[in-house]
């Protein structure tokens, strides 16, 4: 009967690929970026389904919704749910081109949109016209916007 040897290291012949280093997670207020990007996103879009004009007439109250101010609203619309679905995408293991930075994209659609929620606010279109007053909803619309670009931001932040 031959006794085992139990100093010699069994040699494998395949070890394998090297370990991958992991990078840390982000922790605090960068960890952030995802969660502020896509709810912004979210409400950025939704939000031109709430009233962006207000006004009275002769015993009528008249209230109009970012949808229904022309292409601008409708374009409002489309930036958030862009937004989101990038986000989504890059959940589901789809993301945009390494020459195409995601916080790149974000910020743009961010500035794009708040320069059209800008125009509204200064502009009240002739097809809305016995309405006045600014509602609730272009003041969130202009947030949500402004949350945009911080979320693009603090991607960008995270990617360094």
């Amino acid at each position: 009967m031959e006794t085992p040897d139990f100093f010699d290291d069994p040699i494998d012949p395949d070890p394998g690929p090297p370990p991958v280093p992991v990078r840390a997670a982000p922790q605090g207020l960068w960890a952030a970026a995802d969660r502020v990007t896509w709810v912004a996103g979210l409400v950025l879009a939704l939000s031109s389904f709430m009233d962006w004009y207000a006004g009275s007439g002769v015993g009528v109250k008249l209230a109009v919704i970012g949808w229904h101010t022309g292409v601008l609203g409708k374009l409002i619309f489309f930036i958030g749910f862009a937004v989101v679905a990038i986000v989504a995408l890059r959940y589901a293991g789809m993301g945009l081109p390494a020459s195409l930075p995601e916080s790149l994209v974000v910020l743009t659609l961010g500035a794009l949109a708040t320069v059209f929620v800008l125009i509204r606010v200064i502009s009240i279109p002739d097809s809305v016209l016995p309405a006045d007053a600014r509602g609730i909803g272009l003041w969130i619309s202009l947030l949500a916007a402004f949350a945009v670009i911080a979320g693009g931001l603090l991607q960008a932040a995270e990617d360094l």
